[in-house]
């Protein structure tokens, strides 16, 4: 989502990225206006529909690839910059986004000015990453990035087998940096909540950047395109293999349902808070592949998605706002009065857990406020390229 602009961009990444925040903003609007966002689980594989578990699941990509993109990114812009200095960047630019999600995100999501609740999700996840990214970029090579951030893929859900005392000093930490996703901690009066785990997620996003020394000018696109069609497929394969074995890899592992159709959702239903070894191969397997077939493809839908894919910062704080803002005027015109819109039991202000639509609608407003948004990120996009000032690599 965050882009770490280099100087010479590279069109598969501005169009994968593009892509996958299209279909982000689907599950954000289902977030705010799908009958049962709020009291069911659209990948329970018992109870869910097809087309339910589909919506969900295909969202599954975004986190992910934009941890993975922004990794190579990062690597690109520190083409013309030293280590420290790339390093110094992207700490800047953690932290940065981690006030932008205590500040903005969060009252974006809640619209809630008393702030009781902060929320760390999407631009925390970004922030934390980068920070991780920037330290080992001080200290180690790009190759051992790329291993260090493998590790970290590979090797967290070994955890899964280590059982603490809950809500002790040690489940705190490891909640927070490994094992977490969807704690809640009280704080001098306010609540944390903790929705994205720090150090898999960074895993990815240093694979991204140990990845990028694939995209220098000195390899070749023939070589490129190998590589990462190889590595992709290796992943898949490995995603299969390990889910079929049903020991390592996932906490939650498939089992047999009632249906052959309830099983095969079941198979497919991996973890993504913390994000699995087995959610990851099954996401950037594919990712990789794209990497590799989208290089040069210059097509009417592929421009599209580049629009959107230049501008990440904009277009994400901008359509939570649109998707939060709509939903307020729904609900007050369904009938609810400002009190019940606001009540204080509420986590997000505007968003009664009963409230909501079907399906059909749900990706109805999904494509009017996409579309409502590619004459501002075209503007945007074209604004940044123009004028190049420093403050704009935070934006």
């Amino acid at each position: 989502m965050i882009s770490t602009e280099p100087r010479l961009r590279i069109r598969s990444i501005d169009t994968i990225r593009g892509a996958i925040m299209i279909i982000m903003a689907l599950d954000h609007v289902r977030d705010f206006f799908h009958i049962s966002a709020f009291t069911a689980d659209p990948l329970d594989p018992q109870s869910t529909t097809g087309a339910l578990f589909f919506t969900r699941w295909i969202t599954h990509y975004c986190a992910p690839t934009f941890m993975l993109l922004s990794g190579i990114s990062a690597y690109l812009a520190g083409q013309k910059r030293s280590a420290a200095e790339t390093s110094s960047f992207l700490l800047k630019r953690g932290l940065w986004l981690i006030l932008m999600e205590i500040v903005v995100m969060t009252f974006f999501l809640s619209f809630d000015p008393s702030y009781k609740t902060i929320f760390l999700a999407v631009f925390w996840a970004l922030g934390t990453s980068m920070i991780s990214l920037g330290l080992a970029v001080r200290f180690f090579s790009p190759k051992a990035v790329l291993v260090i951030g493998l590790l970290l893929i590979f090797g967290h859900n070994l955890l899964d087998y280590i059982k603490v005392q809950e809500n002790s000093s040690l489940d705190i930490v490891l909640s927070i940096f490994l094992t977490g996703g969807g704690r809640f901690y009280p704080l001098g009066g306010v609540t944390l909540a903790f929705l994205y785990v720090i150090l898999p997620w960074a895993g990815i996003m240093l694979t991204g950047y140990g990845l990028g020394e694939l995209f220098r000018s000195s390899v070749t696109v023939e070589k490129r395109r190998k590589i990462l069609l190889a590595s992709g497929f290796v992943a898949i394969l490995l995603f299969f293999m390990l889910r079929f074995i049903n020991q390592y890899g996932d906490p939650v592992h498939w089992t047999d349902q009632e249906t052959s159709f309830r099983t095969f959702l079941s198979f497919f239903n991996f973890t993504k808070y913390p994000p699995s070894l087995l959610f990851t191969l099954a996401t950037q397997g594919p990712v990789l592949i794209l990497l590799a077939l989208t290089e040069r493809t210059d097509n009417p839908l592929t421009r599209v998605f580049t629009v959107y894919g230049k501008v990440p910062f904009f277009y994400f704080t901008v359509h939570f706002f649109l998707i939060h803002i709509f939903c307020a005027i729904a609900v007050l015109a369904s009938g609810y009065s400002w009190a019940q819109a606001t009540d204080p039991k509420l986590f997000f202000k505007f968003r009664p857990s009963e409230f909501g639509y079907e399906l059909s609608w749900v990706y109805l407003i999904w494509i009017f406020i996409v579309a409502l948004l590619y004459l501002p990120s075209k503007w945007y996009g074209g604004y940044k390229e123009r004028e190049r000032k420093w403050w704009l690599s935070y934006l």
